[in-house]
C-alpha cells in the first residue's frame, strides 16, 4: 500500500510542474515590466525638451486630458491662448506645458506668459496655435520626468 501511495505522491508533484513554471513566467513578465516603470524619460540636451513616454497602463491610471493651443483676438491684437490648467511651474518659478505631438508622448516645452485673461494664459514665446497641451496631468509627467532624472 505504501509503494502505490508514493507513486501516486510522484504523479501528482510531475503534474504539478508545469503549474508552477507557468507562474514563474508570469513572475518574471511582471518583473519584466516594473523595471521598466510606468515611463521612459529622454532628457533633452541644450535647449532640447524632455520627452517623457507613457506606459499604456500609466496612461489609464493618469486619464491626461488635452485642449489646443488657440488664437484669439484680446484688445485688438491676435494672441496664442492655453488654458491657464495647462501652465506648470517648476521650483524656480519658470512656466512650462507639456505638448502632445503623438499617442502617449509628451514634450515639455518652455513658455513665457504676458498675462492671463479669463481663465487662459496668453502666450508671449511657446507652441505654435493648433498644438495640443496638458490641461489635466501636467504635474504626474513632470514628477516622473524628475524621478527618472539622471544623476
Amino acid at each position: 500500500m505504501k509503494r502505490e501511495h508514493r507513486w501516486a505522491i510522484g504523479l501528482l508533484l510531475l503534474a504539478c510542474l508545469p503549474l508552477a513554471a507557468c507562474k514563474q513566467e508570469s513572475t518574471v513578465a511582471q518583473a519584466a515590466a516594473e523595471e521598466s516603470g510606468p515611463a521612459e524619460v529622454v532628457h533633452g540636451e541644450g535647449a532640447q525638451p524632455s520627452q517623457v513616454t507613457l506606459t499604456e497602463e500609466a496612461a489609464k491610471r493618469l486619464d491626461i486630458q488635452t485642449d489646443t493651443i488657440r488664437e484669439a483676438t484680446i484688445d485688438g491684437k491676435v494672441v496664442r491662448i492655453i488654458p491657464y490648467d495647462a501652465v506648470l511651474y517648476d521650483p524656480e518659478g519658470d512656466t512650462w506645458t507639456y505638448t502632445n505631438p503623438e499617442g502617449r508622448t509628451y514634450v515639455r516645452f518652455h513658455v513665457t506668459i504676458d498675462r492671463i485673461v479669463d481663465g487662459h494664459a496668453v502666450l508671449i514665446e511657446g507652441p505654435a496655435a493648433g498644438v495640443p497641451v496638458v490641461t489635466v496631468g501636467s504635474t504626474e509627467l513632470f514628477g516622473s520626468e524628475s524621478e527618472f532624472e539622471e544623476e
